[in-house]
């Protein structure tokens, strides 16, 4: 024993020297080990007790205060172990110390799981979980106890995506409650969920979840893979795993969606994809991701579709004004006034007598302002964040162009922009708001011609990513016909038979043909 500790004090020493390190036979040898590792874990509790008054069987049980939850380890563990079990016994019936751990695994515990462990790495991994490690004397083996009950916050509405008819369940931080969120709505075995832990100090529970016969098996297999040779110290977020799984580290575009919407993700898994969800956070990954995912909204599929496909059709225009219309209107003002109505090219002329600065930097300074309100909005406490934004940009802009440092047409393009914004997946922004600025001043330098280019070359960078394998464009680039139809606009429930080709091979067809609603006298 003396030898095994000086092994862990040794300099350079990893965790890996305990991990495999067996557990004795020894009670009093195991918890001085067990008092080691967890030495200074003031939270660690500790508590030795008897087996059914039998002093010759003695029992330590091994928690986290404030991860296990104590009514089930007083009612369920302790009392049942030490006062329950004599009561029910036979008087003739006697225990011995080579038989207590049979009994107790089987008949002892009044618990809703259990497990073994036969390594001090794997009782350390339960405590430090919010399970319980039950020692008996005399077995070199111990009692895994599910008795996990930390405190959590409760299910809340999206903060990120809010919708105004829909489901109001979002996922939260722990991870058994997220999978639960999925279960409720997917009510069939074909739902894995496969635990993975990572992390070399947090050991964070990583669940990769689809649906047998429905995804591509080489997916999973693909999603497992990149999980599997990541090694880092901790995963606190669904972040990092974002950035070392993504298909195009070096690209701004992010292949690799996430969401806190438990209705979004199943409905991501029937279409054939796998989902990653992350203990402690809410924000769940989903693999492969669409570029046209920016322009969809769950509640696309709860309403009407007349109405939202023209609401897809408003998200397109959106997005079209967010990317160009800063660069356009400098480029316009700046190379090619003639293309402006008379009218109007006299009037912006006007607001622009006694402004100071060029078109560029007119449109830079108020892009740059908008986003610093933007980023306050959300950084600062809630009740006073949104007052923050909407009240400072009102006043910046009009105290900007009452000072004359910016043209009233100026304020509005940015303004239109910004709004524009908000209309798209706020995820799939982010790289946008980036790209903005350079196309901003590629088109101050060259015009539309240097903006016509530069969108070519993003098309083209952006028909050459991959999500998982997965054309980013798909199914516009490469060309699908037949699943546009979900895409610039929203069609019918009864006419989306299928899944996407390229998700969902392995079950194209989600429905039967002939569901369009008729009235009584026409069908058949």
């Amino acid at each position: 024993m003396f030898d095994f500790f000086k092994r862990l004090e040794s300099p350079g020493v990893k965790e890996q020297s305990w991990r495999s390190q067996k557990l004795k036979t020894s009670l009093k040898e195991n918890l001085t080990t067990l008092h080691f590792i967890l030495a200074d874990c003031y939270d660690v509790v500790f508590r030795e007790f008897t087996f059914a008054q039998l002093p010759d069987i003695r029992l330590a049980l091994i928690y986290v205060d404030g991860l296990a939850d104590k009514i089930q380890v007083s009612n369920f563990v302790m009392r049942s172990l030490s006062l329950e079990v004599p009561p029910a016994l036979p008087k003739e019936y006697k225990i011995t110390k080579a038989q207590a751990f049979d009994f107790i695994r089987d008949r002892g515990l009044c618990i809703h799981q259990i497990g073994e462990a036969n390594t001090l790495g794997e009782v350390i991994d339960a405590v430090m979980s919010g399970d319980t490690a039950l020692l008996i004397d005399g077995h070199a083996k111990t009692i895994i106890n599910g008795a996990r009950g930390w405190e959590a916050r409760s299910i809340e509405d999206s903060k990120t995506e809010a919708v105004v008819r829909g489901p109001r369940e979002s996922f939260v931080e722990t991870l058994r409650t997220n999978t639960s969120l999925l279960r409720r709505r997917i009510k069939n075995p074909a739902l894995k969920i496969e635990i993975m832990p990572i992390g070399k100090i947090t050991h964070t529970d990583v669940a990769i979840t689809y649906i047998k016969g429905v995804v591509y098996p080489g997916l999973v297999t693909e999603v497992k893979e990149r999980l599997s040779r990541i090694e880092i110290d901790a995963v606190l977020e669904s972040g990092y795993l974002e950035e070392l799984i993504d298909d195009n580290p070096l690209s701004p575009f992010c292949t690799i969606n996430h969401t806190d919407r438990a209705d979004k993700v199943a409905a991501l898994l029937l279409e054939g994809r796998v989902a990653i969800i992350t203990d402690g956070t809410p924000y769940v990954l989903t693999v492969p991701t669409l570029f046209n995912e920016i322009i969809q909204s769950p509640e696309d599929y709860y309403q009407r579709y007349f109405f939202y496909s023209l609401i897809r059709l408003i998200r397109i225009a959106a997005l079209i004004i967010f990317l160009t219309a800063p660069a356009s209107y400098v480029a316009l003002l700046t190379f090619h006034q003639e293309m402006l109505p008379t009218a109007l090219l006299l009037s912006i002329a006007g607001q622009r007598e006694a402004v100071p600065f060029p078109t560029l930097v007119e449109v830079l300074i108020m892009d740059l302002t908008f986003e610093i309100l933007r980023e306050a909005g959300i950084r600062m406490p809630q009740p006073v964040g949104q007052a923050v934004s909407i009240v400072g940009a009102l006043v910046i802009g009009e105290a900007s162009v009452k000072a004359g440092l910016v043209a009233p047409a100026t304020v509005i393009v940015v303004a239109l922009t910004g709004i524009a914004s908000f209309t798209l997946c706020y995820s799939g922004t982010l790289p946008l708001r980036l790209i903005k600025f350079p196309l901003t001043m590629i088109a101050a330098f060259t015009g539309l011609f240097g903006l016509i280019c530069s969108l070519i070359i993003l098309i083209t960078h952006l028909a050459s990513l991959r999500s998982f394998g997965i054309p980013f464009l798909y199914p516009v680039m490469p060309l699908s016909p037949a699943e546009l139809k979900d895409v610039v606009v929203r069609a019918p429930w009864w006419a989306l038979l299928t899944r996407p080709h390229l998700l969902g091979k392995e079950n194209l067809h989600r429905m039967k043909t002939g569901l369009k609603p008729r009235p009584p006298g026409e069908r058949k």
